[in-house]
């Protein structure tokens, strides 16, 4: 019963901001085998599980017919640890890039479109990996 009457009291998240005033459909093969068109709807902070970051959302389909919104939360402590080891600020775009390669991961490692509704989150390593391949430092 405490949970119903919570979740009665809880806050909606803050709006998206950071949207693009023109959306662009793209596509990403997957190697799932699986071809995702998404949109990318804009990002909030948010405070998941006690822990806090950004969350990136993105319109996904994989029929063209259906979509739905995927989250890929980016942890404030796994953008800090970078910063401190890099001693530098890592900049929106970068965050932006990081929270897409991390989509593009789920999209081949997810078996099946089903699978693509739960949270991406992106962790002290997947940051540093995504960095990595991305030239950045």
């Amino acid at each position: 019963m405490f949970r119903w009457l919570a979740s009665r009291f809880r806050r909606p998240p803050p709006p998206l901001t950071g949207a693009p005033a023109v959306r662009r459909q793209k596509s990403r093969s997957a190697a799932s085998g699986y071809v995702y068109q998404y949109y990318y709807q804009g990002q909030r902070p948010l405070t998941r599980a006690g822990e806090q970051g950004a969350e990136y959302v993105f319109d996904v389909s994989a029929d063209r017919k259906t979509s739905f919104p995927v989250s890929v939360f980016v942890s404030r402590e796994a953008v800090s640890l970078w910063e401190r080891r890099h001693g530098r600020e890592l900049r929106s775009n970068e965050r932006y890039a990081v929270a897409k390669m991390a989509l593009f991961q789920a999209f081949d490692e997810r078996p099946d479109p089903a699978a693509m509704r739960e949270l991406v989150r992106v962790r002290p390593a997947d940051l540093d990996a995504i960095l990595e391949s991305l030239d950045l430092d």
